[in-house]
């Protein structure tokens, strides 16, 4: 198997993608942060003291789908031209559900924008559940679909 990542001698390098053509890509990702159905309804409600939780969220997570490229030293710096942070309270399962989509035209794709978003709302909320929530955890972050470039359009799982 020929990893993209290494060159002839084993060295880490980033992927050559000049000669690639430039396509539309969409990729969408998902996740969640559990924890009890109170702290889930207090969420909803807006009623947490740290704050606005899922609107806080939402910006983290659109603004590290931008810084993408400088936080995973192998992955391009992309043009997005949209990022999309969508967080569902679902207090009977005593979850945050988080989807990120991210577009862009370029040359490689914009999956790993699209889960660094949603990881890193994850994390937020967590981090402002985690004083009333010390058992609170994030689960199942995963690409579920993907389009452009040549692979055409991927679903990965929606669930």
């Amino acid at each position: 198997m020929e990893l993209s990542h290494l060159d002839e001698k084993g060295r880490v390098r980033m992927v050559d993608v000049s000669e690639k053509p430039e396509t539309a890509r969409t990729a969408v990702a998902r996740g969640r942060v559990v924890m009890s159905q109170q702290t889930c309804r207090g969420i909803a409600a807006g009623e947490l003291f740290k704050g606005n939780v899922l609107i806080t969220a939402q910006l983290a997570g659109i603004m590290a789908a931008k810084r993408t490229g400088e936080l995973i030293p192998l992955c391009h710096p992309l043009p997005l031209a949209h990022v999309d942070v969508r967080l569902s309270p679902l207090p009977e399962e005593g979850a945050i559900e988080i989807e990120a989509e991210a577009k862009c035209v370029g040359k490689t794709g914009v999956e790993m924008e699209a889960l660094t978003a949603v990881a890193v709302a994850a994390l937020t909320v967590y981090d402002m559940v985690k004083s009333a929530e010390p058992a609170a955890r994030i689960e199942g972050i995963r690409l579920v679909r993907k389009s452009g470039g040549k692979s055409g359009e991927v679903v990965l799982g929606e669930g």
